[in-house]
């Protein structure tokens, strides 16, 4: 039986799922999970990597104790963060995360030498202040020698397939979050790299998903225990879960939900007009050079905090309850709000936009998931309409894929507030794309198309109508 290893890290975890075909069906099975998160060091929020390769490994090293040697492996991360090495390919400085504030008012910088417009038509990507293209922009401006001593600029997937093989690159879809590569090449854009006045010997060839990167170093093997092809999957966890949506028609309006909540729909051609871009909807590239046009959308890092606020004393299934039991309560909040990216405490973050705005101020923990939970869907609503507009589509149905999936909640309130169907499943879609495209790079599918239908087949959906709220299988 040929066997895959999928490495799924997320902002809160990382897992090893192994995967392989059994009765013409996809089959996972989880064998290995760690614990991520942002660390201070030296004021700054950053990533231990050190920390998460040696948790690779330890992944890895469970596949040998379990007599299942993958044919290949590939890892996916969340997006837009980056290492920088030197000329000897060591580490330059800490890999510093995404909710860390050095980008602040940093996008002046960039705009001073690009205008926001002319960048947005280049690239097609949404104004995140936490981009790369900020994150660079941030060490050019305050550590300047760093970029002075970089050799290469590896993304956090990136990075640690290097680590695995000896070989760099940089694979597509999360290259694009960078908001530096051209969206009509679908390569790096020479010249918007020079105007800002980044090194560009410190961009590395863009490779597709499917690519066979190589094979584990001598070193690696040893460490493990066996050897493998490394396939680079579609490495920005997003890229990976849409990948996985199990939609019957063409494409379908998504939301990839986790920490973030990513919604959107699959374009064969970026979409870089002033609408799109005033509604604040990027083209991050896809599998097979398709876009995944998308709004980022906070998600369920909001209710992920007010659960750590409360020592994690509650399931998220019981704050859900909750919500639902104080389903009355008036308030609403933007969940894009700055003020809800990083707070020091999400409950008071949430209280304070209600007292600020006038509303009824959220005193429970249910009341509070009350507003959440209510406020992300009617976002959701909001977002399918700009969608819409700005492609000329109509999608009759939501696919929720990825972890927020278990919340039946939720996609009953998705649901009633975007007046649409709603297919929620599979949870594990991100694990799923990312074998999906090792198992068709090893010839078990033939077609995208093939392997969404037998996602579709392999995992439980289930379907929330926007009148009753019912859910069937």
């Amino acid at each position: 039986m040929k066997t895959f290893l999928a490495v799924d890290i997320g902002a809160s975890s990382g897992r090893h799922m192994l995967g392989w075909m059994e009765d013409g069906q996809i089959r996972m099975q989880e064998i290995y999970r760690f614990e991520n998160g942002m660390i201070s060091r030296d004021g700054r929020l950053c990533w231990d990597v050190d920390r998460l390769f040696r948790e690779i490994l330890e992944g890895m090293k469970k596949c040998r104790s379990l007599g299942h040697i993958p044919e290949s492996m590939g890892i996916d991360t969340w997006a837009v963060d980056y290492v920088l090495l030197d000329r000897d390919d060591r580490l330059l400085g800490p890999a510093v995360g995404y909710r860390d504030s050095r980008t602040r008012g940093v996008d002046e910088k960039v705009y001073a030498l690009v205008p926001e417009e002319e960048l947005y038509d280049r690239t097609g990507i949404q104004k995140q202040i936490f981009n790369t293209i900020y994150q660079l922009m941030a060490v050019k401006e305050q550590e300047p020698k760093l970029l002075e001593r970089a050799g290469a600029m590896l993304m956090i997937p990136d990075y640690f397939h290097f680590l695995l093989t000896g070989k760099k690159g940089t694979e597509y879809t999360n290259a694009t979050t960078t908001q530096l590569v051209n969206a009509r090449t679908g390569d790096w854009d020479r010249e918007l790299i020079k105007k800002l006045g980044f090194p560009r010997e410190i961009f590395q060839e863009i490779l597709d998903p499917g690519t066979v990167l190589g094979e584990l170093t001598e070193e690696i093997q040893k460490e493990v225990g066996f050897n493998c092809r490394v396939v680079l999957p579609a490495t920005h966890d997003t890229g990976s879960a849409v990948l996985a949506m199990p939609c019957q028609e063409e494409t379908g309006l998504y939301i990839s939900s986790g920490t973030w909540s990513l919604m959107g729909t699959e374009v064969k051609k970026a979409v870089c007009t002033s609408q799109a871009r005033m509604a604040n909807l990027t083209n991050e590239g896809g599998y097979e050079r398709r876009f995944r046009l998308l709004k980022n959308i906070m998600g369920l890092w909001m209710i992920q905090s007010v659960r750590h606020e409360d020592q994690d004393t509650y399931s998220f299934g019981q704050i859900c309850r909750w919500a639902e039991e104080n389903r009355e309560f008036p308030s609403r909040v933007d969940v894009n709000d700055e003020s809800f990216l990083a707070p020091a405490s999400m409950k008071a973050a949430v209280k304070e936009y209600c007292q600020k705005t006038g509303q009824k101020i959220p005193r429970t923990t249910g009341e509070i998931g009350a507003v959440i939970y209510q406020s992300l869907a009617e976002c959701y609503g909001r977002t399918a309409k700009e969608i819409e507009a700005v492609t000329g589509e109509h999608y009759n149905s939501i696919y929720i894929i990825g972890g927020g999936a278990n919340a039946d909640y939720l996609s009953r309130l998705t649901a009633a507030a975007a007046g649409r169907r709603v297919s929620a499943g599979p949870t594990e879609a991100t694990a799923a794309g990312n074998l999906a495209v090792q198992m068709k790079t090893a010839g078990l599918f033939e077609s995208l198309k093939e392997a969404r239908t037998c996602i579709r087949q392999s995992f439980p959906v289930k379907t929330f109508e926007p009148d009753t709220g019912v859910s069937a299988q």
